[in-house]
């Protein structure tokens, strides 16, 4: 938005949610007539960076596997909800990676 161009990335859903549609404009506008807004953006920002920065370290310390199990630890309920391909996305690895997790993690 920033910078008035596409974004790179995209969020989908994948249950019914409902969502908020506000433009730029209207985004500054907000912020300047209550600056508790500004508050909230940064809590949002502290907490997107501080996600970024465990999801990053996990992808370089830990393997596969450590890294389902803190999956597994931190979306209990997201397990029997999410398609296996979407889970093995999220891991950065294949279906079949995860599988063999799963079945190895099993015996």
């Amino acid at each position: 938005m920033i910078s008035k161009s596409p974004s790179y990335f995209f969020i989908e859903a994948i249950e019914d949610s409902k969502v908020l549609i506000m433009s730029y404009n209207n985004w500054q506008k907000l912020k300047e007539q209550n600056p508790k807004w500004n508050l909230l953006l940064v809590k949002l920002l502290e907490k997107g960076y501080a996600t970024k920065e465990k999801r990053e370290r996990e992808f370089l310390l830990l393997d596969a596997e450590n890294r389902y199990r803190i999956y597994l630890k931190e979306y209990p309920t997201l397990e029997n909800r999410v398609k296996q391909h979407m889970i093995a996305s999220y891991l950065g690895i294949t279906p079949i990676a995860l599988s063999r997790i799963r079945r190895k993690m099993k015996a």
